[in-house]
């Protein structure tokens, strides 16, 4: 799984929406910051297009998990940040599949933590 997000931290840094939606398998399931459940890499690739140039994501790998040699998963630590002091803070929790050969991201789900409490 670290590798993976490694992958995604460059793209997302980058504002590279192609490279993102290779991440993850043709029929992801992504659950970003919006209220819609986002299925499939063009859903992702339209998502991250939207994302403002300029945003970085800072990633802490909390645990990971395989089930077999096809499953894997975890959950990270992610603080979002801008150059305009914008941050949002969540939990990521991925599940991974193996496909053609390379580890993909099957399910993505962030979950904003509430710096208030």
């Amino acid at each position: 799984m670290p590798e993976v997000l490694q992958r995604w931290k460059a793209a997302f840094d980058g504002h590279r929406p192609d490279e993102m939606a290779g991440l993850f398998t043709a029929d992801a399931l992504f659950q970003g910051f919006g209220p819609d459940v986002l299925t499939g890499r063009d859903a992702v690739r339209g998502y991250y297009e939207a994302v403002p140039s300029g945003r970085r994501a800072e990633v802490t790998v909390l645990h990971t998990y395989t089930i077999g040699e096809q499953v894997a998963g975890g959950f990270a630590d992610v603080t979002f940040g801008a150059a305009d002091g914008w941050e949002a803070r969540v939990h990521l929790s991925l599940v991974l599949r193996r496909d053609d050969g390379r580890w993909r991201i099957r399910q993505y789900h962030v979950s904003r933590v509430d710096s208030a409490q």
